[in-house]
C-alpha cells in the first residue's frame, strides 16, 4: 500500500489539461465505466461525468452502469426479490464494460467504483472474466472488510467481512496483479468504515471494521480529510484524485463549465419490496415545468410532457442555462410526486427521476401536520461545516459537533391554506420549491445537484 496525501495532488490542479488521444497516442482517454453503490443508480455520477467533460474528456468515453436491483440480498445464496446477488451485480458491469469496449473500439477500461460498487468491480475481475478488459481501478468509499465482521452468523451477507464471499474476494492478492488500483477513502467519517455499531442500529458494539479498512495491500490510498461517504466518490477533493489516477494529470479545472445548449433526459424508476430498484417504471407521466428560481413558481407552459414508455426514459429536452426545474411524476401505485432540480448546467441522459410509494409523511419517516416539504442530497450527507437549510431553518438531523454525517434527506411541514414558497440551501447551491395546500396528497422534493 502507497499512500498519497490529497495535497500532493491538488499541488498541480488548474496546472494543465487532460492530454486528448488524438494528440498523443501514449497518452489515450480510456473509456471509463462508473458503478455506483447500494441502492443508487447511475445518476449517482452526473456531477463527475461534468467534470470530466469540463476537462476535456470525450462525453462518447463515458459509461455508467445501471444495476436493475441495486440493493444486495440479505443472504447472498437466496433469491429475494428486487434484491441482487454478488453475481448478479457482477454480470450487470461485464455487460456495461462489453458496451463501452464496442462503442469506443478500445481493448479495455478503467473502472470507477463506490461503496458496493467496489466489491461488485473486484469480483468482477476476479471471477468473471474482467481481468483482461480492465486497465485500471479507482475504488471510492469500499467496504472490503464489510460494515461488521461475525464469524458465527449471517455467513452468507455480502457486508459480513468474516463472511464467506468478503473472505473469498479478500484472498491474496487484495489487488489485481497488472491492474493498478487506487483507492479513495476518509480519514474517520465514513459511517461505514466505523469501529462502533450504531449506524447498523448496534450503538456500542464492536463491528470489527476500522476507519482505514477501505485500504488494500497493493494499492495507492488517498485519505480525504472530512469526507463522508458519498463524498469519497462525489467531492471535488475526489474528482482530483480520480481525474489523476486515470489520466496521470491532475484536472485543468474543478469548475463544471456551462454548455450552451444543454439537453436533459433520463428514466423513472421506484421501489419495490421495501428498495429502490433501477427498473424502467414503463406508463408513468411526466411533466416538466420551468419554475422561477426565487420562488419555485411555474413559469408558462410545460417544457415536456410525456408518459413514458416501457424502457421508462423521458426526453431529451432542451435546457436553458441557468433555469431550474419542476418534475411532476404520476404514476401508478404512487402518490404525484413534484421534484425541484437545480439548473442542469451541462447535458446528462442520466437525470433519473425515482418515486417513493408512501405518502410525503412515511416518506420523512415520520407523521408530520401539514404539507411536508422533503429535501434530498443523494450524494452526499448534511455534516456540521455545511451551510444546510431548508425553509431558512438548520437541516434537522445534520451533527452538530464533529461526529460523523449519517443524514441525507430531511423534512418540513408547511401549516396553512395558501401555497408558499420554502428554500432549501446547500453549500451555495439553493432551490425553491411550491407548496399546494389544495392538493394534500402529493409528495413534494427538493434534490441537490452536488
Amino acid at each position: 500500500m502507497f499512500w498519497i496525501t490529497l495535497a500532493l495532488l491538488t499541488a498541480g490542479v488548474l496546472a494543465s489539461p487532460v492530454p486528448a488521444a488524438d494528440k498523443d497516442p501514449a497518452a489515450p482517454t480510456p473509456p471509463i465505466v462508473f458503478v455506483h453503490g447500494e441502492g443508487d443508480s447511475a445518476a449517482f455520477w452526473m456531477p463527475v461525468l461534468w467534470r470530466f467533460e469540463s476537462n476535456g474528456y470525450p462525453a462518447d468515453r463515458l459509461f455508467t452502469a445501471d444495476i436493475d436491483h441495486p440493493s444486495a440480498r440479505t443472504d447472498d445464496t437466496l433469491a429475494e426479490e428486487n434484491r441482487s446477488s454478488t453475481e448478479d451485480a457482477a454480470r450487470a458491469l461485464a455487460r456495461t464494460v462489453e458496451q463501452a469496449l464496442k462503442a469506443s473500439g478500445a481493448r479495455k477500461v478503467a473502472i470507477v467504483a463506490h461503496s458496493r460498487g467496489c466489491q461488485t468491480a473486484r469480483n468482477y475481475v476476479r471471477n468473471y472474466h474482467g481481468a483482461g478488459r480492465v486497465a485500471r481501478m479507482v475504488l471510492a468509499g469500499c467496504v472490503h472488510n464489510g460494515v461488521y465482521a461475525n464469524s458465527r452468523e449471517r455467513l452468507n451477507s455480502e457486508y459480513n467481512g468474516a463472511g464467506r464471499f468478503l473472505t473469498a474476494l479478500n484472498q491474496p492478492p487484495e489487488v489485481p496483479d497488472n491492474i493498478p488500483v487506487t483507492v479513495i477513502r476518509s480519514d474517520r467519517f465514513d459511517l461505514y468504515a466505523q469501529p462502533d455499531g450504531r449506524f447498523l442500529g448496534l450503538a456500542g458494539q464492536a463491528t470489527g471494521v476500522s476507519y482505514d479498512a477501505p485500504d488494500r495491500d497493493g494499492a495507492d490510498t488517498i485519505v480525504i480529510d472530512g469526507a463522508d461517504h458519498r463524498e469519497t466518490a462525489t467531492a471535488p477533493e475526489a474528482f482530483i484524485a480520480i481525474h489523476k489516477a486515470i489520466t496521470g494529470q491532475v484536472p485543468a479545472t474543478l469548475d463544471i463549465e456551462p454548455e450552451d445548449s444543454p439537453t436533459v433526459a433520463g428514466e423513472i424508476s421506484g421501489y419495490a419490496n421495501g428498495a429502490p430498484t433501477n427498473l424502467p417504471l414503463g406508463g408513468a407521466r411526466l411533466t416538466v415545468f420551468a419554475v422561477d428560481s426565487a420562488t419555485g413558481e411555474r413559469q408558462g407552459r410545460a417544457v415536456l410532457e410525456k408518459a413514458v414508455g416501457a424502457d421508462g426514459r423521458y426526453g431529451p429536452f432542451a435546457a436553458k442555462p441557468g433555469q431550474t426545474y419542476e418534475f411532476v411524476v404520476e404514476a401508478e401505485g404512487y402518490p404525484e410526486t413534484r421534484i425541484y432540480r437545480a439548473p442542469f448546467p451541462r447535458s446528462t441522459d442520466i437525470a433519473h427521476l425515482r418515486l417513493y410509494p408512501a405518502s410525503s409523511g412515511a416518506v420523512a419517516g415520520e407523521t408530520l401536520a401539514g404539507e411536508v416539504v422533503n429535501v434530498m442530497r443523494p450524494r452526499g450527507y448534511f455534516g456540521v461545516d455545511d451551510n444546510a437549510t431548508l425553509g431558512a431553518l438548520p437541516i434537522e438531523g445534520r451533527p452538530e459537533t464533529e461526529e460523523v454525517p449519517s443524514v441525507w434527506t430531511s423534512s418540513l411541514a408547511i401549516e396553512g391554506d395558501a401555497p408558499e414558497t420554502v428554500t432549501a440551501g446547500f453549500n451555495g447551491e439553493t432551490i425553491a420549491a411550491r407548496t399546494t395546500p389544495e392538493e394534500p396528497n402529493d409528495v413534494v422534493w427538493i434534490e441537490f445537484s452536488y
